[in-house]
């Protein structure tokens, strides 16, 4: 007899890859990072789990003391606006908490929906279960995220010139690639967490075993003279401004990690 058990939100989430992400960028006050980090990796990961989400990976960013990067998942965005309405709305951990993490915040509206490039190539982590505790030392690698602001290209032709143009050099240069995500263009169905709305982005992941590594790899970069001289100037026209570069050191519990 087939079983008619149905799997958990956080077991059918784990099988999706989770194809929905928020990629979150806060501004915290000075000198309060360390405690928000602290808070949020005890008391803000299985709680938002245990509702329906994946927190995919929490870290503090290299470049910028006061400012704290996350990405989480959800399988559809049916799920989203549900598991966001029983954290923020009902949940008794957001309820306790709130306004200690508000108090440590300067912003928290850069916020961008996102979905892999490829459907199905999202993260791929360990089970929640495995998750590393708090004590535990943080990891030495680093995680890049770079972000590609589009201007008349459409994101299906800059995602097959990324990868035919652009992929081959970084890989050659020394990065190890991760999933790429570009633009969720669904209608924001948590309003009360505001995102960057009317822009198309391409966000393209990166891990380093070190610091050192990544720039080992910079440096491997601008000696490349066919990066120099035709795939950069090239990949320039495509986007507006210069990208954003993040240079992410997972905190302890990041299950995304080098």
């Amino acid at each position: 007899m087939q079983s008619t058990q149905q799997a958990t939100p956080a077991q059918a989430l784990d099988q999706s890859c989770s194809p929905i992400v928020d990629l979150r960028q806060y501004t915290l006050f000075p000198g309060t990072r360390d405690a928000f980090v602290e808070l949020f990796d005890r008391e803000f990961v299985e709680t938002q789990e245990e509702v329906g989400m994946r927190v995919i990976g929490q870290f503090r960013d290299l470049g910028d003391p006061n400012r704290f990067v996350w990405l989480r998942g959800f399988a559809d965005m049916s799920s989203r606006e549900r598991a966001l309405t029983a954290f923020y709305m009902h949940g008794a951990a957001w309820k306790a908490h709130s306004e200690t993490a508000r108090a440590m915040m300067i912003d928290s509206t850069d916020a961008l929906l996102l979905h892999p490039v490829r459907a199905g190539r999202g993260f791929k982590l360990d089970a929640p279960s495995q998750r590393d505790i708090a004590r535990n030392a943080p990891p030495s690698g680093i995680v890049t995220a770079t972000i590609y602001s589009l201007v008349d290209a459409t994101s299906a032709e800059f995602s097959a010139y990324f990868e035919d143009g652009v992929t081959p050099r970084l890989v050659n240069a020394g990065a190890r690639l991760l999933p790429s995500f570009e633009t969720e263009h669904s209608p924001n169905n948590f309003p009360r967490l505001p995102l960057r709305d009317g822009e198309d982005v391409f966000v393209s992941f990166s891990a380093f075993e070190s610091l050192a590594s990544y720039h080992d790899y910079m440096t491997a970069l601008g000696r490349d003279q066919q990066w120099r001289g035709e795939v950069a100037p090239a990949l320039m026209r495509l986007i507006r401004g210069r990208p954003q570069i993040l240079k992410l050191v997972p905190t302890s519990r990041s299950q995304l990690r080098a």
